[in-house]
């Protein structure tokens, strides 16, 4: 259904849509973090490279580049560069907000690299996705998510947090037992420590959503952010430029999987955000924390990660990562009720009248139209620059790029490349048809 055949908006209370539209926009935003989940968790499998004894900051600098191209190009594909600068005059605020979510992103990210490398990639997913549960304590505190909601649907969220909760915490006692018991620690500590990073960092992703704006347009300016901290990390870390000149020279014929993995990840991201803007933090959050399952198929299957592991600690690591999936689902599947919606609404008026952004664009936006703007999605000269750099760099790298000698399994990997791209087409048809990514 598509959204002009739709009536938005209640004539009663501007801004508040109607049930029939707010269901096709739910649904959208949990398919889209279902998508982001697979996506995501493709996207850490380069992270393995930890193990060749390349430097956690240079894997981290090198997919953090591979983010900026990525971040840069998909936009200028899907909407135009123009309509993205039209965007940002609407809330040009939110430029400020975007750069601040990329430091905590990028600082989130070189944690996860330690993680991996200290307690393996089965394990310290789950422990990163603790990310949802304080993303769950900023909706409701700051934007007003399960306001109005019944007993249910508050059950529904808080229960699903309180069995991630315990997932996690079985995971962190297995990993305990695999590993030296300083390392074990140091891996723990870092991959929570990411967590509350990216769990914070949902705090101007709602801002950004609630007042209007596209996520397309949002990540061009988070990307500044990403780059410019993950750059002062890997100099700091690294002891200089020309130490890091030399570990990045190195590994010239590894980077390209870097900056793959990188772009994959944007992709998640994308869908992660979208899952945010129409669904919540609330929702979005955990069930793109679905990555989980994802990044324990690729270590276990992929990787061969816990082979020689007992039953019973493979038991312990599967069923953990199983209750915390449950949790995700249950909060996924507590729905957004018409009357938190309009608490939604409220949060919205709110930050637009802080911002003094107008009204008309930040209610378009809420439905999931385009709205307000008076922008075109026409690719210019510059779009096409900006494809066309990017696509350069990439295939530098490609063709001078070596497959790393980790031994993996081919056809698992073939498997799981075939869901997660079917998962792509299937999402964004949905969310091009009810919302021509807006």
């Amino acid at each position: 259904m598509s959204a002009v055949e739709v009536e938005v908006v209640e004539p009663d209370r501007p801004g508040v849509l109607a049930p029939q539209r707010l269901r096709t926009l739910q649904n959208v935003g949990m398919l889209c973090g279902l998508t982001a989940g697979a996506w995501l968790g493709a996207a850490e499998a380069p992270t393995k490279l930890v193990t060749l004894g390349l430097s956690p900051v240079v894997i981290s600098l090198m997919m953090v580049i591979g983010v900026f191209l990525a971040r840069w190009t998909l936009p200028a594909l899907i909407q135009g560069t123009s309509y993205i600068v039209a965007d940002l005059r609407q809330a040009p605020h939110l430029i400020v907000w975007a750069i601040l979510a990329g430091c905590l992103w990028a600082v989130a990210n070189t944690l996860t690299v330690f993680a991996v490398r200290d307690v393996g990639l089965s394990i310290a997913f789950p422990l990163w996705n603790s990310n949802s549960l304080l993303g769950i304590l900023w909706g409701i505190v700051f934007f007003k998510e399960l306001r109005g909601a019944d007993w249910r649907r508050w059950l529904g969220v808080l229960g699903g947090a309180v069995l991630m909760f315990v997932g996690a915490t079985a995971l962190a006692i297995a990993s305990a037992s695999q590993v030296p018991a300083k390392d074990a620690a140091r891996g723990i500590v870092a991959a929570l420590s990411a967590g509350v990073m990216w769990g914070t960092m949902y705090i101007p992703y709602r801002k950004a959503y609630l007042t209007g704006m596209s996520p397309l347009s949002f990540v061009t300016f988070f990307t500044v952010g990403e780059l410019g901290m993950m750059t002062v990390l890997a100099l700091t870390y690294s002891g200089g430029a020309g130490a890091l000149w030399t570990q990045i020279s190195g590994a010239r014929h590894i980077l390209f999987w870097l900056l793959a993995g990188g772009f994959i990840w944007v992709i998640g991201d994308l869908f992660q955000q979208y899952a945010v803007k129409y669904a919540g933090i609330t929702r979005g959050i955990p069930l793109s924390n679905t990555n989980q399952l994802w990044g324990l198929l690729w270590g276990i299957l992929v990787f061969g990660e816990l082979h020689a592991a007992s039953g019973s600690l493979l038991a312990q690591v599967v069923g953990g990562s199983l209750v915390m999936a449950i949790g995700a689902g249950v909060i996924a599947l507590s729905s957004v009720s018409r009357s938190e919606h309009v608490s939604w609404q409220e949060a919205a008026e709110r930050e637009g009248a802080r911002y003094g952004v107008r009204s008309d664009y930040t209610q378009a936006r809420i439905a999931g139209e385009g709205g307000a703007i008076g922008a075109t999605r026409r690719r210019s000269g510059l779009d096409w620059a900006v494809v066309g750099v990017a696509t350069a760099i990439i295939v530098g790298f490609a063709l001078v790029a070596r497959p790393p000698q980790i031994s993996i399994h081919v056809g698992w990997s073939m498997a799981l490349i075939v869901a997660t791209v079917a998962m792509l087409v299937a999402a964004g048809s949905a969310l091009w048809r009810a919302t021509r990514f807006n």
